[in-house]
């Protein structure tokens, strides 16, 4: 599906839904807010949690959350640069993460550390730190973005209702 058609088709599903432009900017917002994260397989069920949680459109928090399927093939760089936001946090002087060289490293001790608890909770803690510096200002960006196009929206339509027929 080109990726024109599929904003546009998820476009239209967010202004479809019954509810507030408050509860469907702050559903949708909250899907791009834990998009970014690195909880792969739980992001989806997070963003139904928390738009359950702060009464906001579940529906708008799905579409947020599988709008990072547009930018999937850049989430490599994405992942980095948040893996790279973090560690330069948590460091102390700041300083950056080390670059990656693959291909001097034997892959067999490399899936081994990959796979290991320790390197789990050592690059998850970057990467989550990472994730909110990047999705939070993007999420309250989509935020204000979007409720203000749905409240014109809104208005509009109303102002469509109250108008007379003309003969």
């Amino acid at each position: 599906m080109p990726i024109k058609r599929w904003i546009s088709t998820h476009w239209h599903r967010l202004a479809s839904i019954e509810a507030t432009p408050t509860a469907i900017a702050l559903g949708f917002s909250i899907g791009i807010f834990l998009g970014f994260t690195p909880l792969f397989g739980l992001k989806t069920l997070l963003a139904l949690g928390f738009a359950f949680l702060f009464r906001a459109s579940k529906l708008a928090a799905v579409v947020g959350v599988t709008l990072h399927d547009v930018i999937l093939p850049f989430m490599p760089m994405v992942l980095r640069l948040e893996y790279q936001l973090g560690f330069w946090c948590l460091s102390h002087p700041h300083h950056f993460a080390p670059k990656l060289h693959l291909m001097h490293m034997n892959h067999r001790v490399n899936l081994q550390a990959a796979l290991s608890w320790t390197t789990f909770f050592t690059t998850t803690t970057p990467l989550l730190i990472g994730s909110v510096i990047i999705g939070l200002p993007l999420a309250a960006i989509s935020f204000v973005v979007l409720r203000a196009i749905l409240q014109r929206r809104a208005a509009r339509k109303h102002l469509e209702l109250e108008r007379p027929l003309i003969r």
